[in-house]
């Protein structure tokens, strides 16, 4: 049998459910952790990866869903609605559907992954595609739901966050003990600010992590970025809604924020592939790549991690075009029994 749904297992942590709230779930989380050998071999510290692309919808955004669209179907809302790059559009439109609720999505045109699209549209939610970035569709539908009775379901709804914490209780479960660090990838910056908050509710704090897109780092550069681009689309954001969070979280943990490139990000991509079998979307794999380019640094006084967490929070199947542009072409063969023994051993 599979585990209990996440808020069944973590109820009496979750601080923002009502008693009365029904359970929403596709029984999302216990996601693997797995170790990394060859990272491990490289960065010289034991690694393991938290696969959160193993989640009911790919990635980690459903821990936060379940626990959101739970509240605000307790609450009485009919109707839910995001702004996305595109992983909570595809979570946010799952659980609607199992809350049997409507759901809405904006999206930046052209700027989202087509298998997160695949998702949102095929699980009945209304797309809408924005001429403008996710910084804007963001701030339209804040002020959509300030006005309807609508329940917005982004990182900045406080369920999402606690939801998400649990990927820390997790961590801390299966080991036993708290890593020394967490390497995570950082856009909107609700997931680190959640993990912080996971561990913390815990009485730990490792080292955290938080490595963001060369070309979508405001918290590396101290300023909204107006134009965020990289090849990482579900970090491609320019002005994070988790913002001070997030930066309290590193500051509390005595950790780093720090950029990668996408060819970085690509060659960590690649290499979480080709040698550890694992495959993750660009996105995720910067938590990788941060540490491969920027080692562990550690504050005056303390001591080398041994152990550290990477989250990796999406599948690969989230965007297939970037897998097909970045893998060797396929070989063509004729039918025949010598051509296929002269490729295959070549």
């Amino acid at each position: 049998m599979s585990p209990p749904p996440l808020i069944e297992r973590y109820r009496g942590d979750l601080g923002t459910l009502e008693p009365g709230d029904p359970v929403v779930s596709l029984n999302e989380g216990s996601t693997p952790l797995v170790e990394a050998p060859v990272i491990s071999e490289r960065v010289g510290a034991r690694v393991l990866l938290k696969l959160e692309g193993a989640n009911p919808t790919g990635s980690f955004k459903d821990r936060g869903m379940t626990v959101a669209v739970s509240r605000a179907k307790g609450a009485g809302a009919e109707a839910v609605i995001c702004a996305s790059t595109g992983n909570t559009a595809a979570s946010a439109a799952a659980y609607a559907a199992r809350a049997r609720m409507r759901c809405a999505v904006i999206v930046p045109e052209g700027k989202i992954a087509i298998g997160k699209l695949a998702q949102a549209l095929i699980h009945g939610a209304r797309v809408i595609a924005l001429r403008a970035n996710f910084d804007r569709a963001l701030q339209i539908v804040r002020e959509l739901a300030a006005k309807h009775p609508i329940e917005l379901v982004n990182s900045v709804n406080p369920h999402r966050i606690e939801g998400q914490k649990t990927a820390a209780f997790e961590v801390l479960d299966e080991l036993g003990e708290a890593p020394q660090a967490l390497a995570i990838p950082v856009g909107n910056a609700g997931n680190i600010s959640a993990w912080w908050r996971g561990f913390g509710e815990r009485g730990e704090a490792p080292l955290l992590y938080g490595f963001q897109a060369e070309g979508a780092a405001p918290l590396v550069a101290g300023h909204p970025i107006d134009d965020p681009e990289t090849i990482a689309s579900a970090i491609r954001i320019g002005n994070p809604a988790r913002w001070e969070e997030a930066m309290d979280a590193v500051t509390g943990s005595r950790g780093r924020i720090a950029a990668v490139s996408d060819e970085q990000i690509l060659d960590a991509y690649r290499l979480l592939a080709s040698e550890e079998g694992v495959f993750c979307e660009p996105a995720s794999a910067a938590s990788v790549a941060g540490l491969l380019a920027h080692g562990m640094p550690v504050p005056d006084g303390a001591s080398a991690p041994e152990t550290v967490v990477c989250a990796l929070t999406g599948h690969g199947l989230k965007d297939p075009d970037t897998a097909l542009g970045k893998a060797p072409a396929v070989t063509g063969c004729d039918a025949d029994l010598a051509a296929v023994e002269r490729i295959v051993l070549s």
